[in-house]
């Protein structure tokens, strides 16, 4: 087993855990960081099919024999670099490196390329959509008199950025920019250097959260008094619950229909217990749901990743 990720990702250590105790043989790489400083990598191509070693500090990968590749959070590979050296050796490590790990004869949770696809709010919108799952009237634009127009149509409305981008403070401190609702009036002509996410407000009594893992599905309702529950999670509170009638079987489909194994969904859940969809992180965190909760999400990530190629 290959687990690409970073240094300090607990969430990973969860699944290690649970196939060490299985007694898989498993090894841990972050190619944005390891490469090419702490490790070495060869692959040859043109044969039946190819064929490679990695070799880290601590092991040495064959690279066809991988059973299977756990896809967390590795370090980009293209951090801020100041120079076109830099820049170079970067972009050659991504579509090097990275392209030979994306390459190997074997299963993916999940493969990078589908996770890099289905990060994109319009695509998880329309995939959403077209899966059968109520949507909130959405825009995205860089033009005042259509924001303004959608705010004045459907408000209340909320602004979400459409990727989370590291953000510091006036006194450099790490920020977030959340979901915030905004009116008609709070628009200016700054709307035109950028993409923007506008939505409808969903009426909601509480969120929920499904997490996918291939065909099994856990399902939690997240009651907290927040617009965004992420901004303090010591105000939450957890249930575990059946999913609504056809809401698991829509989630399954929504992974299957990206290429993806796995699926952090958020929905918004109305005062008639209508879930409304949110969006779907595919490479979302869910250890501090297992933690909360006791559901077995590492281990059924574990059972994935030894599962018999089909």
């Amino acid at each position: 087993m290959l687990v690409l990720t970073c240094l300090d990702d607990p969430t990973a250590d969860m699944v290690i855990k649970h196939l060490n105790e299985r007694e898989a043989l498993v090894a841990r790489f972050d190619p944005g960081a390891d490469f090419p400083t702490d490790a070495e990598l060869s692959a040859w191509f043109g044969e039946v099919l190819p064929r490679g070693v990695l070799t880290t500090r601590s092991r040495r990968i064959v690279l066809e024999q991988v059973r299977a590749v756990y896809y967390r959070r590795p370090t980009p590979y293209l951090p801020d670099r100041p120079s076109q050296v830099e820049r170079f050796v970067g972009t050659q490590s991504r579509f090097g490196v990275g392209g030979i790990l994306a390459a190997l004869p074997c299963s993916y949770v999940s493969h990078p390329w589908a996770v890099a696809a289905a990060e994109h709010k319009p695509l998880q919108l329309a995939t959403a959509r077209r899966i059968g799952f109520g949507v909130p009237a959405t825009l995205i634009t860089n033009r005042l008199d259509d924001a303004r127009a959608f705010a004045a149509e459907h408000g209340p409305v909320v602004y979400k950025p459409l990727r989370a981008t590291p953000y510091t403070g006036p006194n450099g401190e790490p920020t977030t920019i959340w979901t915030a609702q905004v009116q008609s009036g709070d628009l200016d002509d700054s709307i035109g250097g950028a993409a923007h996410l506008f939505q409808a407000r969903v009426d909601k009594a509480a969120d929920l959260r499904v997490t996918v893992v291939a065909e099994r599905v856990f399902c939690v309702r997240l009651d907290s008094d927040l617009l965004d529950w992420r901004r303090d999670y010591d105000r939450l509170s957890y249930t575990v619950i059946e999913p609504p009638p056809g809401l698991a079987e829509g989630c399954v489909a929504y992974v299957g229909a990206l290429g993806l194994r796995f699926g952090a969904f958020d929905f918004a859940l109305t005062g008639d217990g209508v879930p409304v969809f949110l969006e779907c992180n595919p490479n979302g965190q869910w250890a501090w749901l297992e933690d909360a909760t006791g559901l077995p999400i590492a281990a059924a990530i574990a059972d994935l990743l030894l599962e018999e190629p089909k």
